[in-house]
């Protein structure tokens, strides 16, 4: 019996509102940015122990405006702060919605492909007529490991 991890079905409304809301999603994140890898690799990286530095840095550095030189642009960096605080919820919950979209990407893949091995071991079994022989055949190729040549040793 083949495995069943998920029974799925979507309504053409249902799409429509999905492609609805990627399409409102791809319109707001138009804006940002987009970094080639070699911008990854070069650019300075905020990781925990640097945030709480960073967040301690402007703290100060807002209480002691006067010693922050002018083109050093804190407003940019207070809206730079704000927009990711803003942004990273956001992002959780689009990471959360991508896994299961991965994982049930998965599920029905793995479905189909047990149903598949399931068929196919029923499909040798149950003759060879014209039609089935060519369906056997063209399913073969996918399992089809044919012999490894062994490889002579040379005569030294």
């Amino acid at each position: 019996m083949s495995q069943n991890l998920l029974s799925l079905t979507f309504s053409d409304a249902a799409l429509a509102e999905i492609d609805a809301a990627l399409n409102t999603l791809e319109t707001h994140f138009a804006g940002f940015a987009s970094l080639s890898p070699d911008q990854r690799r070069n650019i300075l990286k905020m990781g925990d122990k640097t945030e709480a530095f960073c967040r301690q840095t402007m703290l100060l550095a807002a209480q002691n405006a006067q010693a922050i030189p002018p083109n050093l642009n804190m407003p940019e960096a207070q809206a730079d702060m704000t927009s990711l605080d803003q942004l990273r919820p956001r992002l959780h919950r689009l990471r959360d919605l991508q896994a299961r979209g991965d994982d049930t990407d998965m599920a029905l893949g793995s479905d189909i492909y047990s149903f598949c091995l399931d068929a196919y071991a029923s499909l040798k079994i149950a003759g060879k007529g014209a039609a089935l022989e060519t369906l056997r055949q063209a399913m073969a190729v996918r399992f089809n490991r044919g012999a490894k040549s062994k490889v002579e040793p040379a005569a030294g």
